[in-house]
C-alpha cells in the first residue's frame, strides 16, 4: 500500500480503484480468540467455578510468576491503598485528584432520574432507575500500568450509586504499581485483589471464598480477559469486548504536522495492534506529516512498538474533500476521532459513528485519556456504530412501573384480552378479563 516500500506508514488515496479493498484490509481485526485460547480460558473458568480460591491461586502463581499460598496474600487493604497514595510525589497526587474530580463532575451530568406520569383514568406509568449492587473492574497490568483506567471505571460506578467496587489487577512477578493503587484509593475502590487474566474474570463472575461475586465486570484486558468476559456474559453483565486502541485524525492541512504525528503516536504506542489513521484532502500536508513521523519516531521511548503499529495498521489517507472525509469517518467508526479543522462544530451533524470526538486543533486525544472528564473506555473495531462510551448508565438498570387504577385495568384488560386470545394464550386473557368492569 505504500508508495515507498521503506516508509513507516501506508499512503492511501481514495481515488485509487483498489482503495475500498485496501481500507477493508486495514480495518480488518478479528477480536475473537482462536480455539486454543478459548479452550485454555474455558479450563481456567471451570476450575475457578469448581475450586474457588485454590484455582485462582494456582493460576496466579503459574501465569504471574509468584508464589503464594493464601488469598490474603493477593488482597490489598484500604490502608495499603492510602499509603500508596501518600507515598507519591505531590505532583502525582495532585494530578490524580484533579483528574478524578473532573471525571466525577462530568459523569454527574449523566445521571438519569426515575420518572412517572399519571393518565386521566388514574393509571400511573413510569420508570425506576437503580444502581447495580456490586461492580468488578479489571485493570490491566504487565506491559503498562493504567491508573487512568481505575479512575475511568470506578468513578462512574460511584456516581451511579454502586455500593461495592471490587478491583482486580495482575502484578506479574509480584510488582505493585503505586500509581494504580493510589488511583484505587482516590476512586474509592472497596477491595483490590492482585489477580488477572481469565482467573480474575472467573472469580468476579462466579465468586470464590474470598472474592465477592459481582453483577457487572468492566475494564479492558488482553485476549484471555476478553475471551473470559465473553464466556461469562449472562452470569454477569459486561461493558464490551475491547479491541486494540485506535485513532482517526481528520486535518484540513493547517495543523502543525508535528502535533499530528505525535497524536498518531499516542495511540500507536499502546501496542503493535493499535491503529492510527490520518485523513486529509491536502496531499502536501500528508507528506509533511509523514516527514514528521520519520523525524520524531526515533525520539520515542516506545519507538519499536509505534513503528510496528504504524507498519501493520497505520495509514495516511488522501481524500477528495471534507465531505468524503465524513464518509470515511462513518465507515471506520473510530474509537477516537480528532477533528483537527477550523470549524469542528459544523462537522458534528454529519458524524454519526465515533466513540469520542475531539474538536479543534488544540484538543489532543491524550487529554481525553486522562483528565478532560469524559470516559476513555470507548467502543473499538467499528462498534461505535452501535455502542457508546462507558458511563453512569452502565452501572444502573431500569425497572418499568405500572400501577393501574380500577378504570385503567378495565380499559387495558379489554385490549389485552383481544391480543392474548389472538395469541392463543387464554390464561393471559382471563387474567386481564377478571379485572374488566361489568358493563
Amino acid at each position: 500500500m505504500n508508495e515507498n516500500a521503506t516508509a513507516t506508514i501506508a499512503r492511501l488515496n481514495t481515488a485509487d480503484q483498489a482503495f475500498a479493498g485496501q481500507l477493508d484490509t486495514l480495518l480488518d481485526w478479528e477480536g475473537v480468540s482462536d480455539d486454543a485460547v478459548q479452550a485454555r480460558v474455558s479450563e481456567i473458568l471451570t476450575n475457578v467455578k469448581r475450586h474457588g480460591d485454590a484455582a485462582v491461586i494456582e493460576a496466579t502463581n503459574r501465569f504471574d510468576r509468584v508464589s503464594v499460598t493464601h488469598m490474603d496474600e493477593l488482597r490489598l487493604t484500604a490502608e495499603q491503598l492510602r499509603q500508596a497514595f501518600e507515598s507519591l510525589p505531590a505532583e502525582q497526587r495532585d494530578a490524580l485528584a484533579s483528574a478524578a474530580e473532573r471525571i466525577r463532575r462530568y459523569h454527574e451530568h449523566q445521571k438519569p432520574t426515575s420518572w412517572q406520569y399519571e393518565e386521566p383514568d388514574g393509571t400511573v406509568l413510569g420508570q425506576q432507575v437503580t444502581a447495580i449492587d456490586r461492580a468488578g473492574i479489571y485493570v490491566p497490568g504487565g506491559k503498562a500500568a493504567y491508573p487512568s483506567s481505575v479512575l475511568m471505571n470506578a468513578i462512574p460506578a460511584h456516581v451511579a450509586g454502586v455500593q461495592e467496587i471490587i478491583m482486580v489487577v495482575p502484578t506479574p512477578d509480584g510488582v505493585l504499581n503505586d500509581l494504580v493503587l493510589a488511583a484505587a484509593h482516590v476512586a474509592g475502590v472497596n477491595q483490590v485483589f492482585t489477580i488477572g487474566g481469565a482467573q480474575a474474570i472467573g472469580a468476579l463472575a462466579y465468586g470464590t471464598e474470598s472474592v465477592p461475586r459481582v453483577d457487572k465486570i468492566v475494564g479492558p484486558g488482553n485476549i484471555y480477559v476478553a475471551t473470559a468476559k465473553r464466556a461469562v456474559f449472562g452470569q454477569v453483565g459486561i461493558d464490551m469486548i475491547a479491541g486494540p486502541s485506535e485513532i482517526m485524525v481528520v486535518s484540513d492541512g493547517l495543523t502543525d504536522p508535528d502535533w499530528l504525528a505525535m497524536d498518531l503516536f499516542s495511540q500507536a504506542e499502546h501496542d503493535e495492534d493499535a491503529q492510527a489513521i490520518l485523513v486529509s484532502w491536502d496531499a502536501q500536508h500528508l507528506a509533511d506529516v509523514e516527514a514528521a513521523i520519520e523525524r520524531l519516531l526515533p525520539t520515542l521511548e516506545r519507538a519499536e512498538i509505534v513503528r510496528e503499529s504504524l507498519r501493520r495498521r497505520g495509514a495516511l489517507i488522501h481524500c477528495r474533500d471534507a465531505e468524503e472525509a465524513v464518509t470515511l469517518i462513518n465507515r471506520v467508526a473510530p474509537e477516537h476521532l480528532e477533528l483537527s479543522v477550523a470549524t469542528p462544530d459544523t462537522w458534528l451533524a454529519g458524524v454519526r459513528h465515533a466513540g469520542a470526538i475531539f474538536m479543534g486543533r488544540y484538543t489532543a486525544e491524550a487529554l481525553g485519556d486522562y483528565c478532560a472528564g469524559p470516559n476513555h473506555v470507548l467502543p473499538t473495531s467499528g462498534t461505535a456504530r452501535f455502542s457508546s462510551p462507558l458511563g453512569v448508565y452502565d452501572f444502573q438498570k431500569r425497572s418499568s412501573l405500572i400501577h393501574c387504577s380500577a378504570e385503567g385495568a378495565s380499559a387495558l384488560g379489554q385490549v389485552a384480552s383481544v391480543l392474548a386470545r389472538g395469541e392463543s394464550l387464554t390464561a393471559h386473557a382471563r387474567s386481564a378479563e377478571y379485572r374488566i368492569k361489568p358493563s
